[in-house]
Order: C-alpha cells, then sequence, then structure tokens
C-alpha cells in the first residue's frame, strides 16, 4: 500500500498526488509561472522594441525645413537680385518658409521614428505614395514643382511691379478652350487677345478686369489675332463661383521691364511665389516698409496679385518661429489649418491678395498692428 502523500502513477502514465499541495507549494507555482509569463512578455516587447528601430517604414515624414530671408543675402549675393531698375536696401526680414519630407530609402528612418512624428505636433505622416506618387511618377512630380517653381517667380515679378502701378505688357495667347465653353470652335489654338468688348488689352491684369466685370452668362465680344488678320467672336461667359469666366486657357507671354535672379535651387514648387512679390517690393520702393520686422509667410501668387492656400503650414509656422519671425503672413483659405496650431510668440495675419499682404508689412514696420486680420 502505497505511503500516504506519495505520487500513484495512473493508468493512463499521469502522475498525481494523493494530498493536495500545500499554501507553500501553490505560492511558490504561481511566483513561477508569472515570472515565466513577465519573461515572455518582456522579450516580446524587447523584439518590438528592436523591431521598431530597424525595420524601415513606408511612411513620409514632414517637418519644418529651411527659411529664407528674400531680402538677404547667400554667399555675398543677394537672394533675390534685381537688374533694371534702382533698388533699396531694408533693415527687416521677409522669410519665405519650407518644409522639409523624408522617406524609407531617402534616409534611414524606422516605425519607431513614424510613431513618434505623428505624436509630434511639429511633424505630419503621410504614406509616402501620397507625396512621392509611384516610382514611375515620382520623376515627373519633380519637374513640375520645379517647373512650378520658375513659374512662381515670374508670377511674383509680375503682381509685384503691377502693384506697384507699372504695368507689365503681355501677349495672350490662346492655348485651349475648357469643357463646356461657348468659346469652343470659335476661338482657336494660337489666336493672341487683342480686345475684350472693344476695348483694348495689353495686359493680363486688364484682361481679367474685363471679364470680371461681366456676370456669368453675359454675352462677351473678345477680339483676336488671328493669321495677321483680327477677328471678333461673340459667346456667352461661364459661371465660375459667381464669377464671369470665359473658359479659355491663356499662356502669358510677359515683357518684363526688369530682370529677376533667385539664388535659391533646393526648392521646389510654388508656394513662395507671395514673398517673393512682397521681397520685390520692398526692394523696388525707397521706403523701409519693416523698419527691422522679421516677418515670414508662405502662399502662392498669380499675376492679378491674388494668394493661394498652400500645404504643411503647419509645419511652416513651427519653421518661421523656430527663425525669430513673430509675424507670419498667412493665405486666408488656410486659416482653418493656423487655428490651434500657432506657436507661442508667433502672431498670424490672414490675407487674400498682394495688396493685402503689402499692407500688413508696412503696418508691421510701422507698430499699426491692431485690427490686422487674424486667423
Amino acid at each position: 500500500m502505497p505511503h500516504p502523500g506519495a505520487p500513484s502513477i495512473g493508468d493512463n502514465g499521469t502522475v498525481t498526488t494523493a494530498e493536495p499541495t500545500s499554501p507553500a507549494s501553490t505560492e511558490r507555482a504561481t511566483t513561477t509561472r508569472r515570472g515565466t509569463v513577465m519573461s515572455v512578455a518582456g522579450l516580446a516587447t524587447s523584439v518590438l522594441i528592436a523591431a521598431l528601430t530597424v525595420v524601415p517604414s513606408p511612411y513620409a515624414v514632414g517637418g519644418a525645413g529651411p527659411t529664407f530671408d528674400t531680402l538677404g543675402e547667400a554667399d555675398g549675393v543677394p537672394l533675390v537680385e534685381i537688374s533694371g531698375a534702382p533698388t533699396f536696401d531694408s533693415t527687416g526680414e521677409l522669410r519665405l518658409t519650407t518644409v522639409s519630407v523624408s522617406r524609407a530609402g531617402s534616409q534611414p528612418f524606422t516605425l519607431g521614428r513614424v510613431l513618434a512624428a505623428w505624436a509630434s505636433p511639429r511633424q505630419y505622416v503621410v504614406p509616402q505614395e501620397e507625396v512621392f506618387g509611384t516610382p514611375g511618377e515620382e520623376e515627373a512630380a519633380e519637374e513640375q514643382a520645379q517647373v512650378d517653381w520658375i513659374t512662381s517667380q515670374e508670377s511674383a515679378t509680375v503682381s509685384a511691379l503691377e502693384a506697384l502701378g507699372h504695368p507689365v505688357p503681355a501677349t495672350m495667347l490662346v492655348a485651349g478652350t475648357a469643357d463646356g465653353s461657348r468659346a469652343e470652335g470659335l476661338l482657336l489654338e494660337g489666336d493672341v487677345i487683342v480686345a475684350i468688348d472693344g476695348g483694348a488689352v495689353d495686359t493680363f491684369d486688364e484682361l481679367a478686369e474685363a471679364v470680371g466685370a461681366r456676370s456669368p452668362g453675359d454675352e462677351i465680344a473678345v477680339t483676336v489675332e488671328r493669321e495677321g488678320a483680327e477677328v471678333t467672336e461673340t459667346f456667352a461667359t461661364l459661371d465660375d463661383d459667381g464669377d464671369a469666366v470665359i473658359g479659355v486657357y491663356v499662356d502669358p507671354t510677359f515683357d518684363l521691364p526688369i530682370d529677376v535672379t533667385v539664388q535659391i535651387d533646393s526648392v521646389g514648387g510654388p508656394s513662395a511665389g507671395l514673398m517673393f512679390s512682397l521681397g520685390i517690393m520692398d526692394r523696388l520702393t525707397e521706403v523701409d516698409e519693416l523698419a527691422g520686422a522679421r516677418v515670414a509667410g508662405t502662399g502662392t501668387i498669380d499675376t492679378t496679385g491674388d494668394v493661394g492656400p498652400i500645404g504643411g503650414i503647419r509645419m511652416k509656422l513651427y519653421g518661421a518661429a523656430d527663425a525669430g519671425a513673430a509675424w507670419f503672413l498667412a493665405p486666408i483659405e488656410n486659416c482653418a489649418d493656423v487655428r490651434g496650431n500657432i506657436p507661442d510668440g508667433l502672431n498670424v495675419v490672414a490675407v487674400d491678395t498682394l495688396d493685402d499682404a503689402y499692407e500688413a508689412i508696412t503696418r508691421i514696420g510701422a507698430g499699426d498692428t491692431a485690427g490686422l486680420p487674424g486667423c
């Protein structure tokens, strides 16, 4: 007969005990199991942390990029160099802001970095395809960014001169008609627009004003030069959010009275247009608009002086603050992105046109900032 408490072996080969386990042994077993679980969990956490630090992530991480003072110099050369007209010095700064975007492959970063960026108000994270496109699209996107960069410089020059009261003559070539345009079949590719309703239009701004003076649906007479002769076609305007448009793609060639050279080759896209325009205006006017003030900003600009929205404005706000700017000019259409994201010490002014922006920097320089529109 087995001794009480001795283990016995059953028919199936399992080992059992004849008496209940003591409290002390139960505690030891529980402690052992807990230790095993914690060891496994710790190992899993270590593996996860290791993976986060070494596994590349298919995301793009964006943050504040460098800023450039359009009134300053780079290696002793003016960042924005103007020839063909007298220029004047300024005691302030007009900083264009940029966004720097990196991705796995361009430099080593990991899922851990992506998660840290996602949690930071100073950075943003998106799938890298949203920024760079597919491999076949990336090169085309980079080329387009450079085209936009160059075009924005021309638009900035034209809008600055027009705002200062210097009309810029332009040859306005018809490049095609939009879908649904009443001008289809009437205005032909290669035509040159010379008059609206019998009044000569010599600048792109005059063309925009003449068409904009009509109401959507109004008949409009457009005179073009075609094969050495003038032809006038009459058709109805279209409605573009309440504004009259003729539904024609116009490719203007400007006869600029000055040459503007920009000494930056590391920036792409159109978002520096506003700060270029303001820099040109400041350099061409004898008055010191800023009087030492540091102003940063962003926004596209077209040849009529309209300021357009841009991407990445939250990052640009931080870049401006890091560069020591006290004021930031933001496109009014970006205000929803600005609210709640303004760094301490930075004041934001919402602008809709180049005239708005020029008035803002003049008032900032004069210390007359009460009532400037914010976001």
